[in-house]
């Protein structure tokens, strides 16, 4: 029995991580039609790749750093043709206060 070759073209939808990095690759894939692409950023959107003590950034297994979620929303709003809000303003939408006792912020978040 052959091994299945994971960094195939056509097998790109089944392992997004062996082929992207970034959201905007996935965008730009051409082979690639807008609900495929919707599909690969929407499971990488979710809560289930979620950096625990960062809700804001996404750790796929197979990407070797992780992705700020507001660079995914951003992905899939371009994918419907709403590119109107900018990174900055999902960001804000993301950031929470944090409690007087905590002191120390993390650089990653």
């Amino acid at each position: 029995m052959s091994e299945a070759k994971l960094n195939a073209p056509e097998l790109a939808l089944f392992h997004p991580a062996a082929h992207y990095d970034f959201p905007d690759e996935v965008l730009s894939d051409p082979q690639l039609s807008d609900a495929e692409k919707r599909i690969i950023l929407s499971s990488w959107a979710s809560d289930i790749f979620a950096v625990e003590s960062c809700p804001g950034l996404r750790d796929i297994p197979g990407i070797g750093h992780t992705l700020r979620l507001a660079d995914i929303l951003a992905a899939l709003r371009q994918l419907d043709g709403d590119d109107d809000l900018r990174h900055e303003e999902i960001d804000r939408r993301w950031w929470r206060p944090r409690r007087a006792t905590e002191t120390r912020r993390l650089s990653s978040c």
